[in-house]
Formats: structure tokens, sequence, C-alpha cells
């Protein structure tokens, strides 16, 4: 019986250039590429040098205080892209023209989550005061290169949940959960390390995990329904489920990461914040006339 790799083995740069030069895959390609650099790099350089067109809320909350800054936590957040691109070299190398389709559409949809949080900031940018640190090269190029108007809804958080709740629907649409449960929970444990980096090296506040669980559950309340949310924040900040064979996977492990201490009183209160204020986006969302209008009430009010 052969065994089944660890995603993280996987070279991102296959899916990339299988999706450019297979035609069944191109199009999805060409189409998903640019929207992720129009809503994300093109809409926050437009907001940056034309300032005043677009409000700018910072987000900032008393409980970003209680989380320490832990610079070499970098290396995870900057892994966000690279995660969700691995999983398709995953299914393309091992299942080949069989996961032609689902991957063509986890390449459109990924255009469409951008398209998704967009609504939000072309309406309302959003900042948080971060550490000007740039003793690494890492942080160097963040800060060179990000504008850091994007922190509502947090697209780091909404784009690894999205890839870990598609790789568990790709694996149940193609008669292969069964078999794929430890890389299931693999891609598990890299987006909750992922979401806690986001807050370890203080790109973003804690406010901006609940307002990304809301866009995510509006955009696909199927595959990230309130159960999901809740279960998902359980798990931050304490270690996740690790795959029985799962020693090529400590370097993206939040267990394997350097000590950052949080009391457990405070993770509790900044839990409980994140989930409240979801519920109270998810309520709000009711009513309104848009999925995004919860959000944007929410930095036009905010102070």
């Amino acid at each position: 019986m052969k065994i089944i790799k660890s995603v993280y083995d996987e070279n991102w740069l296959y899916a990339f250039c299988k999706s450019f030069f297979l035609p069944s895959l191109r199009p999805a390609f060409c189409k998903a590429v640019p929207s992720i650099f129009f809503n994300f790099f093109l809409r926050q350089y437009h907001a940056a040098f034309l300032p005043g067109r677009i409000p700018v809320t910072g987000v900032d909350h008393t409980l970003d205080e209680k989380i320490p800054f832990a610079p070499l936590w970098i290396k995870i957040y900057l892994d966000f892209v690279h995660y969700w691109i691995r999983m398709l070299s995953f299914f393309l190398r091992r299942y080949k023209r069989d996961a032609y389709v689902p991957c063509r559409d986890f390449i459109y949809s990924m255009g469409e989550l951008y398209e998704h949080a967009a609504e939000v900031y072309k309406r309302n940018m959003s900042t948080t005061k971060r550490p000007f640190y740039i003793a690494t090269p890492r942080f160097f190029l963040i800060h060179m290169v990000d504008p850091h108007l994007m922190c509502i809804p947090s697209l780091h958080v909404m784009v690894v949940i999205h890839a870990y709740t598609q790789f568990a629907a790709i694996a149940k649409q193609m008669g292969k959960y069964e078999e794929l449960k430890e890389q299931i929970d693999e891609m598990k444990c890299g987006a909750l390390a992922i979401s806690q980096a986001i807050l370890f090296v203080k790109q973003h506040s804690v406010n901006c995990l609940p307002a990304a669980f809301y866009a995510m559950t509006m955009f696909n309340k199927e595959h990230f329904p309130v159960q999901e949310a809740e279960s998902f924040l359980d798990l931050l900040f304490s270690p996740a489920p690790l795959p029985a064979d799962g020693q090529k996977y400590r370097n993206v492990h939040p267990s394997a990461s350097p000590a950052t201490r949080i009391s457990q009183e405070d993770q509790v209160q900044i839990k409980e914040h994140i989930l409240s204020l979801y519920y109270k986006f998810l309520e709000e969302g009711k009513t309104s006339k848009a999925w995004h209008e919860p959000l944007i009430n929410f930095l036009r009010n905010y102070k």
C-alpha cells in the first residue's frame, strides 16, 4: 500500500505551472490571478497613494496588548499563499485528471473569495498599529510592499479557512475522504497556525478574526457554518491535532513555534470577544440588505 505524503512535501511551483499550461485549468488561472492582484495589491496601493478617497479605520483593541509580539512566527505568517497552492499540487500530482475539475473550481473560487472581501475594502479600509520591526528580511519585505490597509476582514484568515474546508470538500467529492483524513487534519492545523501567526506578528487585531469568520460564513455557509467557526476558534492558541506521522509537519505546527505565553484567563477573554463579535455580525446580517453591511457599520462606528 502506497503511503500518502504530507501536503507540506509538495512544491507550490508544480501547481502554478500546471494551472498555467493545462487547457482545462488555464481559464480559471487567468481569471483568479488578476482578481487576487487587483483586489489585494492594487486596491491597497490606490488607497495608499491617493489618501482620503476611501475611509481608513484603525481597528486595534485593548486585548491585542495581551498577545506578545513574536517575530519568529513570520515564517508561518508568510506561508499563507504557498499553503493553498500546495494543496493543488497535492491533488494534481496524486490524482491527475480526476482532480482537474475540482481543482479548476477551487482556483475560480479563490478569485471569487478576493472579490467577496473587496466588497468591504472598496467602501472602507482598515489598519492596525504594527511595530516597525525590520530586523529580518521577511519583516523588511512586509514593510516595503504591504500598505497594511486590509485588516477587516482578514484575507489571510479567509484564505486559509477556505483552503482547509475546500480540501476536505474535494476529498469527499472524489470519494477519498477517509483515505485523506490525515491530510485533512494537517490542513486544519496549518490554517490554525497561520491564524495565530497574524496575531503574533501584529499584522492583525483580535477584531479581524471574527470579521473573517463572518465573511467566510457568508461566502460559503455549507463549508464554514457557525458550528465549524466555533470549533476552529476553540482550537486557537492550543495545539491542534497532529497527523499520526507528523514529523515533517512540525515545522509549521503551532506547538513547534517559539514559546508565546498567553495566560489561560487572557485566552478566554480573547476567544469570548472573537465569538461575541462574530455572533453580532451574524445577527446584524440577518436584516442587512447586503452581507457586508455589518462590517461596514462596525468600521464606520468603531472608536
